[in-house]
């Protein structure tokens, strides 16, 4: 490695489980640390649903949205990762897609980078692979520009991979530029690495002497299960065979559609139970959250009223130099509801919307 500044932009998705004894309490779906998108358009959600409200008559109503700009705050860790980084002509890259589908998104977070004078490419892995270049000194050139700090919109899933953009990824690891994030920060966002760390004794370890830290961070975990071949991984494997509707299947993947419920969870299970392939996945327990009655606005879909539940993700943003944490914050939230009908997938698949939190 010769980075010497590491930037962190995650996002830890929660839902309230009502399943359990005792009052509901936030549980921990997965964390994001690669890609982890809709900062940019969760900063312009809270306007849009204050509007309605106003135009409703309900501006009382409308005070009680919480003010939330995540796009900010991502760009105030890019921009602080730049600043270490220590070029002032150099620019920050966002790693993008073929096709974009979320390209206003990315352009939220990429605007707020331009008001403090940053400097943004776009690029493709293609782009790196046919025009990037290290100096003698590992600095990384992109197209004649030296690149300050790459952030990850891309390369989060086995097909965004084939051989040329695995050389470009290599490239981009080798350099000293700032990764958003860097591989071992992708890796560690992995579904198996969230269930090791829930095994008992992990967080102490890390978290040595916060006792009080570490039964917060534990409250939050689902009940989580490792499908390694050996009699643990056998014994849970047989339990969900036998009572499918009690968990998820979770596979190493980022981004909605992937999770497997129910019959199918029992189907596929049972196809690999004898497998290695076994491994490549984990068991959750399944979240019961409460619905609440609302109404989707999605294109090309009539409007009713529908069963709906919600998913709180919460924005952070972490810059350290070295071994000195230089920045450790939250970064605002993004809430996002779907039917009760639809078990899993997310607002690009256009199952769920954009939402905002109501408090009362």
């Amino acid at each position: 490695l010769s980075q010497s500044v590491f930037l962190g932009i995650n996002r830890s998705d929660y839902m309230f489980d009502g399943g359990a004894a005792g009052a509901p309490a936030l549980k921990q779906i997965e964390i994001n640390t690669i890609a982890a998108s809709f900062g940019g358009l969760a900063s312009r959600t809270a306007a849009v649903h204050g509007r309605v409200l106003k135009v409703l008559g309900m501006s009382e109503e409308a005070s009680r949205l919480l003010p939330n700009n995540p796009s900010e705050g991502l760009a105030l860790g890019i921009a602080r990762a730049w600043e270490l980084y220590g070029s002032r002509s150099a620019v920050v890259m966002f790693l993008v897609e073929e096709v974009q589908r979320n390209i206003f998104d990315q352009r939220c977070v990429e605007n707020e980078l331009w008001n403090r004078n940053i400097r943004v490419i776009r690029k493709r892995f293609r782009d790196v692979f046919e025009k990037g270049s290290l100096d003698g000194t590992r600095r990384l050139y992109v197209d004649g520009q030296e690149v300050a700090v790459v952030y990850y919109r891309e390369g989060y899933v086995p097909k965004n991979y084939d051989q040329q953009n695995w050389e470009a990824r290599l490239l981009l690891e080798r350099s000293r530029a700032v990764k958003c994030p860097d591989i071992a920060t992708q890796l560690a966002g992995t579904k198996k690495v969230q269930q090791e760390l829930s095994r008992p004794g992990t967080l102490e370890e890390l978290l040595p002497g916060r006792a009080e830290a570490v039964a917060r961070i534990r409250a939050t975990f689902a009940g989580l299960y490792s499908l390694d071949v050996g009699e643990e991984g056998d014994q849970i494997a047989a339990t969900a065979l036998a009572n499918p509707d009690r968990f998820v299947l979770k596979p190493q993947r980022e981004g909605g559609g992937n999770n497997l419920y129910g019959e199918e969870l029992r189907q596929v299970l049972k196809k690999i139970k004898d497998s290695p392939e076994r491994t490549s996945y984990i068991l959750m327990d399944k979240i019961q959250p409460q619905p609440a009655t609302n109404y989707l606005l999605r294109a090309h879909t009539p409007l009713k009223a529908s069963e709906c539940i919600s998913e709180l993700g919460i924005f952070g943003v972490y810059v350290r130099q070295g071994k000195e944490l230089v920045m450790n914050e939250a970064a605002g939230h993004l809430l996002r509801t779907k039917a009760v009908e639809h078990a899993d997938g997310g607002v690009v698949t256009g199952v769920a919307v954009l939402d905002t939190p109501y408090l009362v």
